[in-house]
């Protein structure tokens, strides 16, 4: 019995050795061997499903934009279904996922052991017909300014730059916005990274009210033994908390594991060790801002109470019409990446923080909040960063050296941005699906020189 076993494993073995030095030969590296289906079935259910039931993309559009990150995932099987409101994908048959959709919450990788976002009791909320940025009401734009967004939008399209969304804010109005690819201003757009910014802010609220004290330690159970312990909620706003997380998003790394193929993110990111002194070194970490996510829900007590104080204290208070905040399949907001929100939406974020914590008359964070969180951090690397709001100033040189020193911005993957420059008392939003490099430095400064 016992050769019978060994002959069997033998075989299994050199059955995979064959393999993957077949896939290697053909050009596929050993790491996308081992963990690329994972991540490939995980970004494709996620995405997909997202695009779907919460964007309402063709399956055209979303297909295109998926297969941007990485050519294997044309090779994606996908089936949607429309009543379970679920996205399944497989490849090569050597893995299967599925997202599933739930309105209000949007979708997420669903994972054996795992009901808590499908056991939330979700609360209405209603668009509203009142003067932006109460409501969905905006007034006529200006015309050299609607001229010139429009410009640039079909400028940016005709050079395959995938431009959804132009937006500009000034004095605290709407004066003019463009939309291309069958967007409107009701469309939610993925922000990506700019979820962070608004992740900040969610716990900045929570200072303002006496819940929580940033300047304090997070008070993990998982750091407690260890060098950990010093890391405080400022080194995390500001990603200069020292623990070891690459934002490198090939297959095996830790970007791609947390997002395609954990369950919790938040858990994966908790057993991260220490790679450098905490407050010494900037290191941008998708994985840190989940970390905060983590933080607001354990402070509030739990998803529920978490999804609920986002909704009255936040998204009601800030008047968002068209935006959805998913979770991972844990119920724990997914504060690194997945925020979906229309264009005007993004900019009543950024005219909060303009106006210095106010919007609609009701006050979401302090004054001395907004100050610190725009401040350059005191890391020995990059200090234009603040509390998960990118700088323009604070290292030796500007960031966009052609805008003016006190602007810093919200920023996400495929160029997404809300900036805001409190000097020119001016917010613009810019969505799209944009693999390469974006002049929005260059279209900014044609929004000044009219302005």
């Amino acid at each position: 019995m016992r050769s019978m076993i060994k002959k069997a494993v033998a075989g299994v073995v050199l059955f995979l050795v064959v393999v993957v030095g077949g896939l290697s030969l053909a050009g596929i590296p050993p790491n996308f061997i081992i963990y690329g289906p994972g991540v490939a079935t995980g970004i494709g259910s996620k995405l997909l499903c997202s695009a779907e039931f919460v964007i309402g993309n063709s399956r055209e559009q979303a297909f295109d934009d998926l297969v941007q990150y990485d050519p294997i995932l044309s090779q994606l099987s996908i089936s949607y279904d429309d009543e379970a409101k679920t996205v399944t994908t497989s490849l090569f048959g050597l893995k299967r996922k599925t997202a599933s959709y739930i309105p209000g919450l949007g979708c997420s990788v669903d994972y054996a052991g795992y009901n808590q976002r499908h056991a939330m009791v979700l609360q209405q909320t209603q668009t509203s017909n009142a003067a932006w940025p109460a409501g969905n009401t905006v007034a006529a734009p200006r015309p050299e300014i609607q001229s010139l967004l429009e410009g640039l939008l079909r400028e940016d399209n005709e050079a395959g730059l995938n431009t959804r969304a132009l937006l500009v804010v000034h004095e605290g109005e709407i004066v003019g916005e463009a939309y291309g690819q069958d967007m409107t201003p009701r469309s939610q757009l993925l922000g990506w990274s700019m979820a962070k910014s608004l992740n900040a802010i969610m716990l900045g609220n929570l200072e303002m009210r006496g819940i929580i004290d940033l300047k304090a330690k997070p008070g993990f159970s998982q750091w407690q033994a260890d060098e950990r312990t010093d890391i405080s909620i400022e080194h995390l706003l500001n990603m200069t908390d020292g623990l070891r997380f690459s934002e490198q998003y090939a297959p095996g790394d830790d970007a791609t594991a947390m997002l395609f193929t954990a369950a919790s993110s938040s858990d994966y990111v908790l057993e991260k060790p220490l790679a450098a002194e905490p407050g010494t070194r900037f290191n941008y970490s998708s994985g840190t801002a989940n970390i905060l996510a983590r933080l607001y829900t354990d402070t509030l007590g739990g998803p529920q109470a978490a999804y609920d104080n986002f909704v009255e204290a936040i998204y009601r208070p800030m008047g968002f019409q068209h935006a959805v905040y998913e979770t991972d399949a844990s119920g724990v907001f997914m504060g690194s990446s997945y925020v979906y929100a229309s264009a005007r939406d993004w900019a009543r974020m950024g005219l909060m923080m303009l106006n210095g914590g106010i919007i609609n008359g009701q006050r979401i964070v302090t004054e001395e909040w907004v100050e610190r969180a725009t401040t350059p951090n005191q890391s020995d690397n990059d200090k234009a960063y603040g509390y998960q709001w990118w700088l323009n100033a604070g290292n030796d040189d500007y960031r966009y050296p052609n805008l003016p020193e006190d602007m810093y911005y919200a920023n996400g993957n495929r160029q997404q941005s809300v900036m805001v420059i409190p000097s020119r008392d001016i917010v613009v939003v810019r969505l799209g699906w944009t693999a390469g490099r974006y002049p929005l430095g260059q279209h900014v400064e044609q929004i000044l020189d009219i302005l």
